[in-house]
């Protein structure tokens, strides 16, 4: 919805909104919810979301995010389906997956997404080395577009995949709801485009979810785009003069992260709202009940795991 119509800028804007355009078709058993009936390893941490999506005050669909912190490696899991009439129409769901490494920011090593519609199906891999991209893959292709700003080598450096972006590394010692760790500035590439988040400190709030009740940050979101995209088009506009964008984050104790909790984006058909439904932790400082419910390192080694990772499912098995 960066640029209304596009698949791969329908992306761009749903990594932000927690790539909620990718999804499993329901009923299916998801690598997430697989996560909730193992026992985690010694020292891992996992974490798995659920999420309702409203489009204008409409419910349009469903959400989930794993992500598993062991030590310094992590993994990251996503999927989404459109339901109802949008569902009915566009046929809309996906999967995506990460996995690297997380000091004061991820490191991804290995990213793969696979996204469907009535109108298109699209699957993505990168291979990544040390915050750079080493080996890439769109299948289809891209179509060349003279309009785009062009996507060069130095675009691919220093970037953090859609997936990896939604998990927030607590910045320096301090508490995971220091207003610090609203602010930082998000370095997204998802194969095509490349374009930043930049959030900012909001307020500190407490909510009440099923699986969560306390403190939360209220981060206010900006969206630059960088690469990969037509300077020209009003959705692209629209979205660099949006203010209206904002995500909740929510501490991952034992693991110091931060994981979304909400995120809002108003867009041209409406504010979109991505809201937790539920909240489900287990390993090192997991809730001990639940809250009732209420409001090889290197180019090789990155190569390797490209080449080596299936990419998700884009028919539905």
């Amino acid at each position: 919805m960066i640029e209304i119509g596009s698949p791969m800028r329908s992306k761009a804007l749903l990594s932000l909104a927690l790539a909620a355009g990718f999804a499993l078709p329901a009923g299916e058993a998801t690598t997430a919810q697989a996560a909730r009936s193992r026992t985690p390893k010694a020292g891992e941490t996992a974490v798995t979301v659920d999420y309702g999506i409203m489009l204008a005050g409409v419910p349009i669909g469903t959400a989930q995010v794993t992500g598993s912190v062991d030590g310094p490696r992590y993994t990251m899991d996503v999927s989404a389906r459109l339901t109802g009439l949008v569902g009915a129409i566009t046929g809309g769901y996906g999967s995506g997956r990460a996995s690297g490494t997380v000091a004061g920011k991820p490191v991804p090593a290995a990213f793969a997404l696979a996204s469907h519609s009535a109108s298109a199906s699209i699957t993505v891999r990168m291979a990544m080395a040390r915050g750079n991209v080493v080996a890439s893959d769109i299948a289809p292709p891209l179509v060349s577009d003279p309009e785009r700003v062009t996507v060069s080598e130095v675009h691919k450096r220093g970037i953090i995949d859609p997936v990896s972006a939604l998990m927030m590394p607590a910045q320096g010692r301090g508490e995971l709801i220091d207003p610090q760790n609203c602010n930082r500035t998000i370095p997204v590439f998802d194969g095509a485009s490349r374009f930043n988040v930049v959030l900012s400190y909001g307020e500190t709030r407490s909510v009440q979810k099923p699986g969560y009740a306390g403190p939360i940050l209220v981060c206010n979101a900006r969206y630059q785009p960088i690469a990969g995209h037509r300077p020209d088009r009003p959705g692209v506009r629209f979205m660099e003069e949006n203010t209206d964008m904002s995500v909740w984050l929510a501490p991952v104790e034992g693991a110091r992260v931060l994981l979304p909790l909400r995120i809002a984006v108003r867009t041209q058909l409406g504010l979109n709202i991505i809201e937790a439904t539920r909240w489900s932790q287990t390993g090192q400082a997991a809730p001990s009940a639940q809250a009732p419910q209420g409001g090889q390192t290197g180019a090789e080694a990155g190569a390797q795991a490209a080449a080596q990772a299936p990419a998700p499912s884009t028919d539905g098995r």
